[in-house]
């Protein structure tokens, strides 16, 4: 089932998101769900805030990466069935350069910034069979991972820009909460009447 994505202005989004055990309610179901969802919207990543749920989960699949030629090998191979899901995660190391990457977010559709993140992360979660692994990932990988897991903390990639570049998108930020953008797939705006 097509789930609506909660859009930027929701306080769901804000919040520090709580762990879950293995007797969470449906949560096969929750995962098909988010899955399908995440693929209606063209997005490589989801975390359960975005749904409107806040718990310690997020999914990705970023095996379209695997594509570009314009990586190296080494990250082609990494991207490569890379279809993941992240219950109670903590990102226990993060280290070498910081570099720069153009992201959006299914949460804040029509605006795309350039954010950076530090190049490497090491990851201690529960898979969806809630077994125990820790994880090292670099590159686009990594981008993609600590994109979604700031979800789970509350935060947003437009949190990771300069004060400036935040102010000149504050309307536009104002009108995606209101639900005044045009969308291919349905969302929740926090200061619109009805559900999209």
């Amino acid at each position: 089932m097509i789930l609506p994505i909660v859009a930027f202005g929701d306080p769901v989004l804000r919040k520090v998101a709580d762990d879950i055990t293995a007797e969470y309610p449906n949560l096969d179901t929750l995962l098909e769900n988010m899955f399908e969802t995440m693929y209606n919207a063209y997005g490589v990543g989801l975390a359960a805030p975005q749904i409107g749920l806040p718990i310690r989960l997020f999914i990705i699949d970023a095996t379209g990466f695997a594509e570009d030629e314009e990586l190296d090998e080494e990250q082609r191979k990494q991207l490569e069935g890379m279809k993941k899901v992240f219950i109670n995660a903590k990102i226990i190391e993060r280290d070498g350069e910081p570099w720069v990457f153009n992201e959006g977010c299914l949460s804040i559709p029509e605006i795309r910034e350039d954010v950076f993140r530090p190049e490497n992360i090491k990851i201690e979660y529960l898979d969806e069979n809630f077994e125990k692994q820790v994880e090292e990932y670099d590159g686009l990988a990594a981008r993609v991972i600590q994109h979604e897991y700031d979800h789970i903390e509350g935060i947003l990639f437009t949190d990771k820009l300069s004060p400036l570049k935040r102010r000149l998108l504050k309307g536009r930020l104002a009108n995606i909460s209101r639900g005044r953008i045009k969308i291919d797939y349905k969302m929740r705006f926090p200061d619109a009447k009805k559900i999209r």
